[in-house]
């Protein structure tokens, strides 16, 4: 059994997929740009900024399952330039207890939806 799991506190979809879907004890959260949710308007003033965005979503989006990063298991973060990969890390290492950090990849990929710089999706568990 599946659940769909949205939040208005994190940017609606923009194709046919959900915010979030709860499959038996799993949550399988959608990649996340930097859409700001109130404005509706991308966040890309910087990549810091631009990932601080992502991962505000994202926490948004946990909460609305009533979880937080410490259950987070899985990231994938997809970057369009591998020259940003550590301001990225540092951004999304602060949202982490280093110890409890989830398992991760980072991908450099040729282009993002919306042009964008970063997008970051996870699975978490109860």
């Amino acid at each position: 059994m599946k659940k769909i799991i949205t939040t208005t506190q994190a940017p609606a979809p923009i194709g046919p997929y959900n915010q979030a879907v709860l499959a038996n004890n799993t949550l399988y959260i959608s990649g996340q740009i930097a859409f700001n949710p109130t404005t509706g308007d991308l966040v890309l003033n910087d990549i810091k900024t631009e990932t601080k965005q992502v991962m505000e979503n994202l926490d948004a989006i946990l909460k609305a399952a009533d979880l937080t990063f410490e259950n987070v298991v899985k990231s994938s973060i997809f970057i369009n330039d591998m020259n940003n990969f550590a301001e990225i890390n540092e951004v999304y290492g602060s949202f982490f207890n280093e110890t409890t950090a989830p398992a991760r990849e980072t991908v450099q990929v040729a282009k993002l939806p919306k042009n964008v710089n970063v997008e970051i999706s996870m699975i978490a568990v109860l």
